[in-house]
């Protein structure tokens, strides 16, 4: 039976890039993402993803931030992941069961009138932004570190 309860996607706001989507693309498949996304895409489409991640977590695009909340599950809170005044240190972070992520394009981030539309907003520790394939590999890092660490626990409770 399989143990997995919840869900998460992850993606990038007006990417910049085509490599970056593909290494996130990539790092989604290799740390269980169900979907991954773009917003108002700025590249060419070509991919770095060695792993042939397309057949396994599928891609959508979303022409503007609405475009997306109006596809977005019933009851999923989106997190962003930025550098902000509002934002939660990501080791302090409790990741919902299922959850959106959003990234920042590498060269402008996410804006204000988006960002102050999503429910939580974590930051990564260190001085500088990171890249934004990189970024979202830390997070989802993150969500199966804390997932296995309270694995147990979760496995005692589930009728609840």
């Amino acid at each position: 039976m399989d143990k997995k309860r919840g869900y998460f996607g992850i993606g990038i706001f007006h990417g910049k890039n085509a490599e970056n989507l593909g290494t996130l693309w990539r790092s989604a498949h290799i740390l269980n993402a169900d979907f991954i996304f773009t917003i108002g895409k700025r590249y060419k489409n070509q991919c770095s993803d060695t792993t042939k991640a397309f057949r396994h977590i599928p891609l959508f695009h979303y022409d503007t931030y609405e475009d997306f909340l109006a596809h977005i599950p019933h009851n999923c809170p989106v997190c962003a992941v930025e550098l902000d005044g509002r934002a939660e240190s990501l080791v302090e972070y409790e990741h919902p069961k299922s959850c959106i992520y959003l990234l920042g394009a590498e060269d402008h981030g996410i804006p204000q009138d988006v960002l102050i539309r999503c429910r939580d907003v974590v930051q990564i520790p260190g001085k500088y932004c990171y890249n934004v394939a990189v970024a979202g590999s830390i997070v989802m890092y993150d969500r199966m570190q804390k997932q296995q660490m309270a694995g147990g626990a979760e496995d005692e409770h589930k009728g609840t």
